[in-house]
């Protein structure tokens, strides 16, 4: 066994680089095993970065009422805005009678709709 390992490596020393890249290509610990690896490193910086811009956002306060006011934005109450009273809004929408109204297209300029087809 001395022998054989004795061999082996002077041969595997005196090769040059592309004989190298050939001879460890064909072992299946080369093919599958390196780029499994790499992939694996690869993915944990890219999903570090991902979990960073997670952290990163999460530190941010919520927008307050009086800085909605500020902007111009209008809030209802919580009381006023509850699943019930939104349940009964929708429940008085009539979905029996409706008609199919064609929304203008950006290449369309205004009044040349035509009307749809049916």
């Amino acid at each position: 066994m001395v022998s054989i390992v004795t061999n082996v490596l002077p041969a595997l020393i005196v090769m040059s680089f592309a004989e190298k890249l050939n001879h460890y290509s064909k072992r299946k610990s080369f093919r599958y095993g390196i780029p499994f690896l790499v992939m694996m490193v690869a993915g944990s910086f890219g999903l570090q970065q991902f979990s960073n811009l997670r952290y990163q956002y999460s530190k941010k306060q919520p927008v307050t009422p009086e800085e909605m006011k500020k902007y111009g934005v209008n809030m209802k109450k919580r009381q006023e805005v509850t699943l019930e009273t939104e349940y009964d809004k929708v429940k008085n929408v009539d979905i029996d009678n409706w008609e199919n109204k064609r929304g203008p297209r950006p290449w369309e300029e205004e009044g040349q709709t035509t009307a749809a087809k049916h």
